[in-house]
């Protein structure tokens, strides 16, 4: 397992549950208190995430911190 693949597979995931909650990245970012250039950054696997924005974007998300580490076929609950 490379770094660099789940860098990549965390940021699609946190993606794709944005896109789920029809949030662009500058809400998510609002709503996680991140800058919105972080977010994108993240998503294309860019930057190393710390485990405190892990638990601020899932809180903004309304979902557990290892959600977004759960595989593409592993069902995410989402609190909605």
């Amino acid at each position: 397992m490379k770094v660099e693949n789940e860098r990549l597979r965390i940021g699609k995931k946190i993606k794709s549950l944005r896109d789920i909650n029809k949030l662009t990245q500058e809400k998510l970012g609002e709503k996680a208190g991140l800058s919105y250039k972080y977010i994108g950054e993240l998503e294309r696997g860019k930057v190393n995430v710390s485990l405190d924005s892990l638990v601020k974007i899932a809180t903004a998300l309304e979902i557990s911190v290892d959600e977004l580490f759960k595989k593409d076929d592993e069902q995410v609950i989402i609190k909605n």
